[in-house]
């Protein structure tokens, strides 16, 4: 991918595209009673202050509750200290005949399951009004990942023969290279980056901060682009993010997701391929090459190994592809496999 990239890498702003559904366009925008807009205001704030999580976690909570509070006006409530749980239940049905995702339900109930607590520990509620409702039970899709060769094929998709290809380089190595969240890497700064030590520290969910190292592919990009790239996207009043758009402001998560995109197509990679992906496919291939589950939960900032271990589950199910294909005992029959390369 030479030259100004076709698909306008500017800053585009705002978050990546996403599938999940809106509110009714008829009280989408009705302001809700000030007993459940305030409760909500106090409850976010004390999650911002006191619990020190990300905007882009409190912006998922804000909509969460924002969706659960219009579906209770819509049925009388005016404030959280009155609403029941035949009510909140109510809800959790509309969301699962709406088609949601089992995992979105799932997110959702929780947010409203924080705010239950929060009533009660500020006395507003004698009781948790959701502790009896039981949400659906979210399987634990294994994560997709890109295959070595495709990994190769896109990191190679943009040519540094101008300031747009070293920077895609650079921010595509850095991406594979430390799996960081496409969030984390957007706000990287300058003095964040150790390039002689190969690490890079970050501030992840939650306001925690980890240290995580980079490769020297990764390393030998970053340094190409601050030398020749990122001095021509710098303007009067740049700050100190690391990856800037042509306008001198920091990228945005959806300019990265369009990138991603425009790069994926140029490597001819038919799969579905989002900053995510690379972070899968960091874990999965660490995992491949020996390395040990507690190493991949701390590179990737996970408060709990469980989450981790789904990737154990990528490796796993690989292993059992390769037995299948290429065991005398275990080779699918030609049919079989037909069935499969069409699935």
């Amino acid at each position: 991918m030479s030259g100004t990239p076709p698909f306008a890498v500017t800053d585009l702003g705002g978050a990546e595209p996403s599938s999940s559904k809106q509110s009714r366009p008829s009280d989408r925008h009705r302001p809700l009673k000030e007993g459940l807009a305030g409760r909500l205001d106090a409850y976010l704030a004390y999650l911002d202050l006191e619990r020190g999580l990300s905007a882009n976690t409190l912006d998922a909570y804000r909509r969460d509750l924002e969706d659960c509070s219009r579906h209770l006006q819509r049925a009388g409530a005016r404030d959280w200290s009155t609403v029941t749980s035949a009510q909140v239940t109510d809800w959790i049905y509309g969301l699962d005949s709406e088609r949601y995702a089992a995992s979105s339900v799932a997110r959702k109930l929780t947010s409203v399951r924080g705010l239950a607590r929060y009533l009660v520990r500020e006395q507003i509620r004698p009781d948790d009004l959701t502790e009896l409702i039981s949400g659906p039970k979210a399987r634990r899709r294994i994560p997709e990942t890109l295959t070595l060769k495709e990994v190769d094929r896109l990191l190679d998709a943009p040519r540094p023969v101008d300031a747009y290809g070293v920077r895609g380089r650079a921010l595509l190595e850095l991406l594979y290279s430390s799996g960081l969240r496409v969030s984390e890497i957007v706000s990287l700064t300058l003095q964040e980056v150790d390039l002689k030590r190969g690490l890079v520290r970050v501030m992840g969910k939650g306001s925690k901060e980890r240290i995580v190292p980079v490769g020297r592919k990764a390393v030998e990009a970053i340094e190409a682009y601050l030398v020749s790239a990122r001095p021509v996207f710098v303007k009067a009043k740049t700050g100190s993010c690391l990856f800037l758009s042509e306008r001198g402001r920091p990228l945005s998560r959806k300019t990265v997701w369009v990138m991603l995109k425009g790069y994926a197509l140029d490597a001819g990679i038919k799969k579905n391929v989002k900053p995510h992906l690379l972070r899968h496919s960091f874990a999965t291939h660490l995992l491949s090459g020996g390395a040990d589950l507690r190493s991949i939960q701390e590179m990737l900032g996970h408060a709990d190994i469980a989450t981790t271990q789904i990737y154990t589950a990528v490796e796993s199910s690989r292993l059992l592809d390769q037995h299948e294909r290429y065991h005398p005992r275990g080779r699918r029959s030609k049919k079989v496999e037909e069935r499969r390369k069409k699935s």
